[in-house]
């Protein structure tokens, strides 16, 4: 039958021209042996209603007076646009491969804010849970309407068990979303906060890590660690996130002694980098844990996969470098 007289015959039968025209564009897409699936071409990330992304707004550390008091500690703005709060999870025990984790290397439950020009504020974070805790977690979580955008395992052959969620909430009102978070850590053991103290040098060779990465590290304490950030504007939501929030590839190296070190961390990919990375990191020796997304809106769609390794650390820095090089990342500033 041809296309017109086809046409013409679910016209008398009432078919609106509109979809005349669809089902005629589909057609020779849908013609083929078997199944096929029509794509629509990307589009730039756009606001909720299809407009321009929603930006972050600049803020003080003064801003966020009431997310310190529901939280129960302080925390620390980022470049002025979020403000971070960790929740080292010194109360764990964990041992993966034999090495005993310390909070930096892969046990750092953390938390960021940020407000928006339309008004919104936006929580997003990694909670780490003991696995006697993961239930009541979640269940305070969906209590206080906070989605968990992935839940899962950072380390290789662990004891204790322990998982990590990551959390994303968006509203108008900063203080409530941090009250929310707060009755979801009040079901887990994390310690409350300890006083600073000044940083010891670490006991590894920052600067031959610094060199093997290209990029500059920061002392944290327990570990030496390594931030890159997408090149791209990722949105959740239809909301830019501010660099360095929810899109970061990290690198975290605990000090073994005689320059030695483990290796945790994660590589921010999107869809057509994830392979070639993967490949790089085999190819130096390094331990692939697990392959997953963070989020549930971001765009573009950002793929995690993390990693571990043991060994000289300069050494593991330059096993890392060439899937650092195969992404579209850049030194976090």
């Amino acid at each position: 039958m041809s296309e017109n007289r086809r046409q013409d015959m679910w016209a008398r039968a009432g078919v609106p021209r509109r979809q005349l025209l669809t089902s005629a564009a589909l057609a020779p897409v849908l013609a083929g042996t078997g199944a096929a699936v029509a794509h629509a071409e990307p589009t730039a990330a756009g606001g909720k209603d299809g407009g321009d992304p929603v930006r972050p707004v600049p803020t003080t550390e003064a801003d966020w007076r009431g997310v310190a008091q529901a939280l129960g500690r302080p925390g620390n703005l980022i470049r002025g646009t979020y403000y971070h709060t960790a929740f080292p999870r010194g109360d764990l025990c964990v041992v993966s491969r034999g090495v005993t984790v310390t909070p930096g290397l892969a046990l750092g439950s953390h938390v960021s804010f940020v407000r928006y020009s339309d008004g919104s504020r936006m929580l997003m974070g990694d909670l780490v849970v003991a696995e006697g805790e993961l239930q009541r977690v979640t269940d305070a979580l969906q209590a206080q309407g906070i989605a968990q955008t992935a839940i899962h395992k950072h380390l290789l052959a662990q004891t204790s068990d322990v998982w990590w969620t990551h959390v994303c909430a968006h509203g108008h009102d900063e203080v409530a979303l941090a009250r929310g978070l707060r009755a979801a850590l009040d079901h887990t053991c994390t310690p409350p906060p300890t006083p600073p103290v000044p940083l010891q040098p670490i006991d590894l060779d920052t600067a031959g890590i610094d060199a093997a990465l290209g990029a500059k590290g920061t002392n944290n304490g327990d570990v030496y660690t390594c931030v890159f950030v997408r090149r791209e504007t990722v949105t959740d939501e239809g909301h830019i996130l501010p660099p360095g929030l929810g899109a970061t590839t990290a690198f975290n190296f605990q000090p073994l002694g005689r320059g030695r070190a483990a290796l945790s961390g994660d590589l921010a990919m999107v869809a057509g980098e994830v392979q070639e990375a993967l490949k790089a990191l085999r190819r130096g020796g390094i331990d692939l844990v697990e392959l997953h997304n963070h989020g549930l809106t971001d765009e573009p769609r950002l793929f995690f996969t993390h990693l571990w390794a043991v060994g000289d650390a300069v050494t593991l820095a330059g096993a890392l470098r060439p899937a650092v090089v195969a992404t579209n990342v850049v030194p976090s500033p």
